[in-house]
């Protein structure tokens, strides 16, 4: 048996009900489901809503991989919004827990080079009182790789006192972003994968992470814009599984050596037929399970 194979339900772009009857057909064991806003705001679910969702996603045999709570902007580097943002991510998690998944994936910004900074400083605050909220529910907090190389993301959550903020591990953002090797960065984060997305894609020149990110003080990059820049612009492509740069076959071993068995989770944020491209993703999978 190999890992369980999930889909972001969002990817499909048919809704939350048919997103997961579809991702049921393709054969998908599990799914991931943005929890910010609309339906799925946590401020917008009822308990009896909750218990309901809980019933219908166990009665079509699926599981839940994570949720996705990713607020934008950027991230926790603005102490004047993070008051706010943390008390979300915190509702956000109860959710989590609630429909039985430990895992909420999330950017918490583009971690800055300089240790010491104020930017530094604050993220490391709202970290650590995420890490040791989520700890205290036995659960997650995944940070998506992609904005720094492994080893400075390493280097920030070894520095908090839990592992409540964990990795959710983005091969395709760490080839297409920093240029980082996902299989040494897999190796080098081993002790915080908790999750983790399957996607691939290309470089194309080399850019700050601020560039493709947002950053306090840089202009933050909304979703569509950065699902348009990987379309359309100047840095990087993402592309269908297998044409892009991440080696599959040694990025799975990867995960392999290191008694990973948790989700591999297929996102898909461009392309006119993500239904096609998501039933080949899981075939492409398979192949190395």
């Amino acid at each position: 048996m190999g890992n369980p194979i999930g889909i972001m339900v969002d990817s499909l772009r048919l809704g939350l009900r048919d997103g997961l009857k579809k991702a049921k057909e393709l054969g998908a064991d599990g799914v991931q489901i943005y929890a910010v806003s609309g339906e799925m705001d946590p401020a917008n679910l009822s308990p009896q809503a909750r218990k309901e969702l809980k019933a219908y996603i166990e009665s079509l045999g699926l599981s839940i991989s994570a949720l996705c709570g990713d607020l934008g902007g950027h991230g926790f580097q603005d102490q004047s919004v993070n008051a706010d943002k943390i008390e979300k991510s915190k509702r956000i998690l109860d959710l989590a827990v609630e429909l039985g998944t430990k895992v909420v994936t999330t950017h918490i910004g583009v971690v800055p080079e300089q240790a010491n900074g104020p930017i530094y400083e604050t993220m490391l605050h709202a970290c650590e009182e995420l890490g040791v909220y989520a700890s205290s529910l036995g659960a997650y907090f995944a940070v998506e790789t992609g904005p720094e190389t492994a080893a400075h993301l390493k280097s920030f959550l070894d520095s908090l006192s839990t592992k409540g903020v964990s990795v959710n591990f983005d091969p395709a953002n760490m080839v297409m972003v920093t240029g980082d090797d996902p299989v040494q960065g897999v190796i080098t984060l081993k002790d915080y994968i908790v999750h983790t997305h399957v996607k691939d894609g290309i470089r194309l020149r080399q850019a700050d992470p601020r560039e493709v990110y947002g950053s306090l003080g840089y202009q933050p990059m909304s979703h569509e814009l950065i699902a348009e820049a990987a379309t359309s612009g100047p840095y990087y492509r993402e592309l269908a599984l297998g044409e892009g740069h991440v080696d599959f076959e040694r990025y799975f071993q990867a995960l392999r050596d290191i008694g990973y068995t948790g989700y591999l989770t297929i996102e898909r944020e461009v392309g006119e037929k993500p239904e096609v491209d998501i039933a080949n993703a899981i075939a492409f999978i398979k192949k190395f399970q």
